[in-house]
């Protein structure tokens, strides 16, 4: 395998329609006994770093001796509400194209990067049936750790378990938020922004993307510069 594909899930791939939400507000009730009034913005960010804060605004200042217990029942009040993903979330334009196109193109592995924790976020792309194009088993996810650019080479180190060493600027970190690409380029790979989320296009370039997407539904131009058909896909 030549190339690493690392996609950011929220408003990257998918739109959760607040299911995401509901779930965690409910695991946090039935974990704490406490009533849900967090607020906090979580974009680009991961569980394991929104989860004390939230805890925090509640009055909880030391979240760890729940972390194992909330995170559990977050996966299962997810997991009972995924089929209701299909009606009240979208995949964004484009997408399915690009990763079963993508999937079928030598020498390029897909997978997550992805602030959820592992089974909301591969749980999120299977409800649209994206999952069949994604090796999800060498992601990285927001259980993992709680700084963004650390599972940026969490999942690197998987995928090159499993698939062999990528070079540098054949791994890139698919997202839509300022944080993805300073994730990326901690990491020292190539960050690809898509300007389907929180940040625009110029803000994304601004924070130092190598490339930047209005959004996928240009299948054959994305695809293109993902799978490296052109040497679009290097970093400045």
């Amino acid at each position: 395998m030549t190339r690493l594909l690392l996609w950011d899930v929220d408003r990257t791939l998918l739109v959760g329609g607040g299911v995401g939400v509901e779930a965690y507000a409910a695991a946090f009730t039935a974990v704490t006994g406490l009533p849900w009034a967090g607020s906090l913005i979580a974009a680009g960010r991961t569980d394991l770093s929104i989860t004390p804060e939230l805890f925090a605004q509640h009055g909880i200042t030391e979240a760890d001796p729940y972390l194992e217990a909330f995170f559990a029942r977050y996966a299962d009040e997810f997991a009972e509400r995924r089929t209701a993903m299909a009606a009240h979330g979208r995949v964004l334009p484009g997408v399915p194209e690009v990763l079963a196109a993508l999937h079928d193109h030598p020498g390029v592995v897909q997978t997550l990067v992805t602030g959820n924790i592992a089974a909301v976020g591969v749980g999120k792309v299977a409800a649209f049936g994206l999952d069949r194009w994604l090796d999800t088993a060498v992601g990285a996810y927001g259980d993992d750790h709680a700084v963004r650019s650390e599972l940026v080479g969490r999942a690197r180190e998987r995928a090159e378990a499993a698939h062999g060493p990528f070079a540098d600027d054949e791994v890139l970190v698919i997202g839509d938020t300022v944080l993805d690409v300073g994730a990326a380029l901690a990491a020292g790979v190539v960050a690809v922004g898509v300007a389907t989320g929180p940040a625009t296009a110029q803000e994304l370039a601004a924070a130092g993307a190598h490339h930047v997407l209005d959004d996928l539904s240009d299948v054959d131009a994305a695809v293109a510069l993902l799978a490296g058909v052109s040497s679009a896909a290097r970093p400045r």
